[in-house]
């Protein structure tokens, strides 16, 4: 059977040790000195050469050639992990005493040592106390948070450090020419970059390559460790900069449905967001793309990762953003940011005066006008959500309170201009929800008090079509026009015909994007 290239190439020396040299110095110089301490604790993260280091310092301490196949009867290697319990330490504790059989110490190499039982740390304090002068404790953990201070305070510490990508490249390009590999400087640094100060990891990720191609490539690596292609990511970094909230989702679940982890897609758009903003060519408003990747950071947290990715993706859109006016310069020039102006429709009452002049009656409409205007602009909506901050008085129309409407549109009936008012209401409070209303196709039937949206996608009518949507829209109905109003929700085909071909398929990928969100609110 083959040996694993990570314990082929694992180090036989302090001197083979790369990347510790502030430790591998130290404990040279202790060993030539003969100042040998009892007990030596490892920190830092895993695959980085502290049980090599142990093993190597303890044959080297007594003298021992060290050969990484064979063990010594006075070199004990003990996994806390598997013997964490009291009844084990003691078992450990008794032989401590025992002389060793040839060598001049007896090393206890106690690997991830967090692991003990308070009680089992507890039974080990005392032989640190007070251990027979034959004894060495070498104690190795990734977790220092998790160690007692009365254990750390006993024993001489030495922090392990993740070993510079640098390097690992070096070090894997070494192993690589020796054994015959062919792989490419993009390849290698991919995978010291995935390693994290790892050598263990690296070299072990080189191995499996190394049996799925040669010469491999980045893509090669890329394709094992599943993460997404930068095209990929670089489409979804477009999608989001231009606010194009469909093809958001659709990349999204095609990345998920290709077998990508959400943790990963998080992972790569956070590291190619992160150097856009070093490099200053981000796509996205600074203030957009840092709080994405502050909510990047909870993907691999959160109960349904894919969900929250999407989530986090929707969030970052500029005309869904709580900070809109930092990216007005990026919205489309579309009727989404033309001015919501009051509607022109007068109350029933003014049809009284028809007989009066025109020059009148137009200077007493205009002043009306303008003291609803004002008492509106002096307003705020109580009822709807008053988070979403205005881009500008250009881009949004004012909130209105329903005691100015009632006064001003007691018995407005509906119609384009003043469902335009409704529409502004919606920008300002849920302004995501706005982006769906507006693609709207509408049917008044006022006889009925009936106001029928019809859509090209059930995606859209589904979102419309949850209770809390379809109050906020009812809602803003009845401040506009004083009345109440049922909304009804329908698919309309010719619609979707008009949009010219193609669109069907995108239909149905909207359909089956929309499952992910369990019907949800809209965010």
């Amino acid at each position: 059977m083959g040996q694993a290239l990570y314990r082929k190439y694992r180090s036989k020396s302090l001197s083979e040790v790369i990347g510790q040299e502030h430790i591998t110095k130290t404990l040279d110089q202790a060993i030539k000195s003969g100042r040998i301490s009892h007990a030596y604790l490892f920190t830092g993260p895993k695959g980085v050469g502290k049980t090599s280091v142990a093993r190597i310092f303890a044959h080297d301490i007594n003298g021992l050639e060290y050969d990484d196949d064979s063990g010594h009867i006075d070199i004990i290697e003990i996994d806390a992990a598997s013997n964490r319990k009291l009844e084990e330490t003691k078992a450990l504790i008794e032989k401590v005493y025992v002389a060793p059989v040839s060598a001049k110490y007896k090393v206890y190499i106690i690997d991830e040592v967090h692991m003990l039982t308070r009680e089992s740390f507890n039974a080990l304090l005392k032989t640190l106390e007070e251990p027979p002068e034959h004894v060495v404790y070498i104690l190795a953990t990734t977790e220092l948070q998790k160690m007692p201070e009365t254990i750390v305070s006993r024993t001489q510490r030495f922090a392990f450090k993740p070993i510079k990508k640098e390097a690992v490249v070096k070090h894997l390009a070494s192993i690589a020419k020796h054994e015959g590999i062919k792989i490419d400087a993009k390849a290698l640094e991919m995978i010291a970059e995935h390693g994290q100060g790892s050598f263990r990891d690296s070299i072990a990720l080189l191995d499996q390559a190394a049996n799925y191609a040669q010469p491999i490539s980045e893509t090669d690596i890329s394709t094992l460790l599943g993460i997404p292609p930068s095209q990929l990511i670089d489409e979804l970094i477009d999608a989001l900069s231009k606010a194009k909230l469909n093809q958001v989702i659709v990349l999204t679940h095609d990345l998920i449905e290709q077998g990508y982890p959400a943790t990963s897609i998080a992972t790569r758009l956070s590291k190619e967001l992160r150097q856009k903003l070093i490099d200053d060519q981000s796509p996205l408003a600074s203030d957009l793309a840092l709080k994405l990747l502050e909510d990047l950071l909870d993907v691999g947290a959160a109960t349904n990762p894919e969900t929250y990715l999407e989530i986090c993706l929707l969030k970052a859109l500029p005309q869904i953003s709580a900070k809109p006016s930092s990216v007005s310069s990026q919205l489309p020039d579309t009727e989404s940011v033309k001015e919501i102006q009051p509607t022109n429709h007068e109350p029933p009452a003014a049809k009284k005066h028809e007989s009066q002049s025109l020059p009148k009656a137009a200077d007493e409409k205009n002043s009306a006008k303008t003291k609803t205007e004002k008492k509106i602009n002096n307003e705020k909506e109580p009822n709807l959500d008053s988070n979403m901050p205005v881009t500008s008085s250009k881009t949004a129309a004012p909130v209105e309170e329903e005691k100015v409407i009632s006064k001003t549109k007691a018995t407005q009936t509906m119609d384009k201009d003043s469902w335009n008012d409704v529409l502004g209401l919606l920008r300002n409070s849920h302004n995501t929800l706005y982006g769906v209303v507006r693609m709207a196709s509408l049917d008044f039937d006022s006889a009925n008090n009936i106001i029928r949206l019809k859509f090209a996608y059930q995606f859209h009518k589904n979102r419309v079509n949850e209770p809390k949507n379809l109050s906020y829209i009812q809602s803003a109905i009845k401040k506009v026009s004083g009345q109440s109003y049922v909304i009804e929700c329908v698919i309309d085909q010719s619609l979707l015909d008009k949009e010219g071909p193609g669109k069907e398929a995108e239909s149905n990928k909207l359909e089956a994007i929309s499952s992910i969100f369990g019907g949800g609110e809209l965010i």
